[in-house]
């Protein structure tokens, strides 16, 4: 364990976060950051959407989400190009990059022109689904830019304003990457967002299998307990949680059975119950149960925030963070919360998740019954609990056992 541990804090972890800062993983990073405060205003109308069923006479606000969470892929479109701008020192040529990547991202949507001269979309690949393809957009336009920015027309003393600077030599790149858009879409007469999710196909569906959803929830909380944020994963993986949301949605309208079980409403409701690693009854152990001064402190300093699936403080304060008494717990409750997770959503004992809910905040067991809609995902969120709680408590006792002695060899030498 000691050469495990020893390995993870001075190799592995120093290289997942110089990945982490990489520019083009960060930038990915950053913009789906920025869109989080719109994807939580679709997810407080899909809240008041129920008070429709008790109050038929409210009006209604479905288009709010429509055009918040409803227009995704077109906000990351323009967002990863600019922040790939910004990180490179290319802040002159941030809002220029962002617009090239919307124009690219909505030629290869594949409009249709009619006769009338008026343009028509498919509006459901504005959203989710079209993350993937904002994804590829972005990077591409990013790299066109970034890769010209190296040549200029005019010399660094010159005396012509910026901005015009800027014009001329972002001229030839922004030609070159419509040109790639026009030969694909209209010479090649090629439907870019389709060809995009045949190739993500084969992750979402890995993903979206037992073990895949498992790993999904593994390897961040993993990786948390060596201090290496759960948002490393974020830019492969969140794509394919939005895109099987919006799949859910699409099934449950036409009166299907939607069966993707890796999303993220599904980690709010079920999985993240005190923040990543379903810490929230370690948290609940340290307060009430703790013999220890310390561990009893750490308790009802982080409890409120755990209530609310914020467990930095828990993860830095026990510490959970490179401490073998309770990293294995940890560990074991991110394959066996999960594991129960799926298969009670897969056999159909709970509904699964079919509208935007990322209020990851609200406490469980009522984001629980917020994300499905179902009351029994409450009794599968009492359930989760008691297990995590069994998983917990022989290393908790063990921890607090160590930590007990401690202070009492410190007392003893004090006095």
């Amino acid at each position: 364990m000691n050469k495990i541990m020893t390995f993870m804090n001075e190799s592995f972890t120093p290289k997942v976060n110089k990945i982490t800062k990489n520019p083009w993983i960060s930038s990915i990073q950053d913009a789906v950051m920025t869109v989080l405060p719109l994807i939580l205003v679709g997810s407080l109308i899909t809240i008041v959407s129920l008070l429709n069923n008790v109050a038929s006479w409210l009006p209604d606000f479905s288009l709010i989400n429509t055009f918040t969470f409803g227009l995704l892929g077109l906000f990351i479109a323009f967002l990863i190009p600019y922040f790939i701008m910004e990180k490179k020192k290319l802040d002159n040529k941030k809002l220029v990059a962002g617009a090239t990547g919307l124009a690219l991202y909505l030629f290869l949507l594949s409009p249709v022109i009619l006769e009338d001269g008026k343009i028509q979309f498919i509006l459901d690949r504005f959203g989710a689904t079209g993350m993937f393809l904002s994804l590829i957009v972005g990077l591409f336009v990013g790299f066109v830019l970034v890769q010209f920015s190296k040549y200029s027309f005019f010399s660094e003393d010159s005396s012509i304003p910026d901005f015009i600077i800027v014009w001329f030599d972002t001229l030839i790149p922004i030609t070159l990457i419509m040109l790639s858009g026009w030969l694909i879409g209209v010479q090649g007469n090629i439907d870019f967002f389709e060809v995009i999710l045949a190739i993500f196909k084969p992750l979402s569906s890995i993903v979206q299998s037992y073990p895949g959803f498992v790993l999904s929830v593994f390897i961040p909380a993993f990786l948390y307990t060596f201090g290496i944020s759960a948002w490393v994963m974020m830019p492969v993986i969140y794509p394919v949680y939005l895109s099987g949301l919006a799949e859910n949605a699409q099934v449950a309208a036409a009166g299907g059975n939607p069966s993707n079980i890796a999303i993220m409403e599904t980690l709010y409701a079920f999985t993240s119950m005190g923040g990543v690693g379903t810490t929230l009854p370690l948290v609940i152990m340290m307060c009430f149960l703790a013999k220890s001064m310390r561990m009893k402190a750490i308790g009802r300093a982080t409890i409120v925030p755990s209530v609310f699936n914020i467990n930095e403080p828990l993860m830095f304060g026990a510490p959970i963070v490179f401490n073998p008494f309770l990293m294995i717990p940890m560990w074991l409750t991110a394959i066996v919360i999960p594991s129960i997770t799926y298969w009670v959503l897969h056999l159909g004992w709970v509904s699964i998740p079919t509208k935007t809910f990322l209020l990851w905040y609200m406490p469980m067991p009522i984001s629980s019954y917020l994300a499905t809609q179902d009351w029994r995902a409450i009794v599968l969120a009492i359930v989760l609990f008691v297990v995590a709680f069994m998983i917990f408590f022989p290393f908790f006792k063990a921890y607090d056992v160590q930590e007990k002695k401690k202070e009492s060899e410190l007392s003893e030498t004090e006095e």
